[in-house]
């Protein structure tokens, strides 16, 4: 088919997780092969693509916000809309104008094919095919995508599985990606090695539910057995041959269910040095009356031993997790439940979420809905203990040397400052005489800022990219 995307300007935009931006990213090397040129999505364009997100109402009107705003940048331009909104609610967009084209997940690797064939029927004086939305039913099989993926130019996030089983009252992403899907380990391999041989050290290994990697291989019983009670060993298998590819340093793992974590997992997995000691696993609440309406499928008691298997291999490490506040039905006295299990576990930072109501979900039917009031009363004082968690993770690491991946170096009234991160995801900035840009750097922690970053003297150059 004759080339209709030669030459035209492309802009992108990324909404939600870092699964859609490794999409994105991937999206982009499909219309680079086209001859596009990329603009930024606030410049002039002829096409603009945003790959949106539907993880809460917010998200939704975030991705018609954007849609909109590219159709008035350039009423002529061909507007194309990605995604979970897109798989959500596309279909019900047919006459409104918010977009030219709705690509649904399972469909993001045709993107440049479908509109390069949209632009040929539109020359002819065609009607093209506007939707291209798989049904709920046929979300299945991993959609391969490739690409050299860079997050700060000095890490690579690497897409290894797609879909969730789990269904969560409040979640809408199993009916938007599907059920789980694994990406082939020989494909994962080969985008490493082509990483490494780019110069990147640090990989990072993201999915929509990455303790099922592997899973999906196996029968129904086989997957609840091997997640209960022996850990995704699929996953080590994977993580231990990126190992093992010379150039990678770090290998950073996404977000975990704490089911994952056993004794014959966590051991496997500490025993791969590349593995960073930053595991964020995934809580929402620690009262457990909200995990069971949250349909989380866990305790509080089971999180907390899984916290301690952490610690009993990893020295000091990072862990991070999510919470929600405000979930319908949630008393005060399941928020200080929660509130009180997570200062107990000491995490060394929480993202904090007010519950937002989603339509299509349990939670969204479910009744004694928390006063929008209420939720940001709880989200403040979450937000101040959260701070509390991080100062006192981060002053543990005061006075001790700690390897940084250099991410920026600026320079002000002939100053250089580097900041970058450890292995725990701790955030130092430093003086630097020479841009060090995505080296590995020894130094020292002195003090630490209002909001976390550790102030610290450089001590070596552990490895520096020339």
């Amino acid at each position: 088919m004759e080339n209709y995307l030669i030459s035209k300007k492309t802009a992108f935009l990324t909404l939600g997780c870092k699964v859609n931006a490794y999409e994105t990213e991937a999206i982009k090397e499909l219309f680079r092969g086209f001859g596009t040129e990329e603009v930024p999505f606030r410049d002039y364009a002829d096409i603009y693509l945003v790959n949106t997100c539907t993880v809460t109402n917010v998200a939704d009107r975030k991705s018609r916000q954007m849609l909109r705003q590219a159709k008035k940048r350039n009423p002529d331009a061909v507007i194309v809309a990605l995604g979970c909104y897109v798989q959500e609610f596309g279909a019900d967009h047919k006459d409104d104008g918010l977009a030219d084209l709705y690509i649904g997940n399972r469909r993001k690797s045709e993107t440049a094919s479908i509109v390069n064939t949209f632009l040929k029927a539109k020359s002819e004086g065609e009607n093209p095919e506007r939707f291209y939305i798989n049904e709920d039913s046929s979300l299945t099989g991993y959609e391969s995508m490739n690409t050299v993926s860079i997050e700060d130019h000095c890490r690579a996030n690497i897409k290894i599985q797609d879909g969730c089983n789990q269904f969560c009252s409040y979640c809408i992403i199993p009916f938007a990606r599907g059920r789980i899907a694994s990406r082939a380990e020989e494909d994962v391999i080969a985008e490493t090695e082509k990483l490494a041989a780019s110069g990147f050290h640090e990989i990072v290994l993201t999915g929509i539910h990455l303790s099922s990697y592997g899973l999906d291989q196996r029968s129904v019983r086989e997957q609840q057995s091997l997640q209960a009670l022996d850990g995704s060993m699929p996953l080590i298998s994977l993580i231990q041959k990126l190992a093992a590819i010379p150039g990678i340093e770090r290998i950073r793992l996404g977000s975990f269910e704490p089911r994952i974590i056993t004794e014959r997992f966590t051991k496997a997995l500490s025993e791969i040095p590349q593995v960073c000691p930053h595991f964020h696993l995934s809580l929402q609440s620690g009262c457990n009356r909200t995990l069971a309406a949250m349909n989380r499928k866990y305790t509080a008691e089971e999180y907390s031993k899984a916290v301690q298997i952490l610690r009993k291999y990893f020295e000091n490490p990072a862990l991070t997790t999510d919470i929600i506040v405000g979930f319908p039905g949630e008393t005060d006295e399941d928020f200080k439940e929660s509130l009180a299990f997570a200062e107990k576990t000491a995490f060394s930072k929480i993202h904090i979420f007010p519950y937002s109501r989603r339509k299509g979900t349990v939670a969204d039917r479910m009744p004694d809905q928390v006063r929008d009031d209420i939720k940001k009363q709880r989200e403040a004082v979450f937000l101040e203990s959260e701070l509390a968690m991080r100062k006192r993770y981060a002053e543990s690491f005061l006075g001790k040397a700690d390897s940084v991946l250099v991410e920026t170096v600026t320079e002000t009234d002939g100053i250089l400052t580097a900041e970058g991160c450890s292995t725990r995801y701790n955030r130092y900035r430093f003086p630097v005489t020479e841009n060090v840009t995505g080296s590995v750097v020894s130094v020292q922690g002195e003090s630490i800022t209002t909001d976390c970053i550790i102030l610290a003297k450089k001590v070596d150059i552990l490895h520096k990219i020339e």
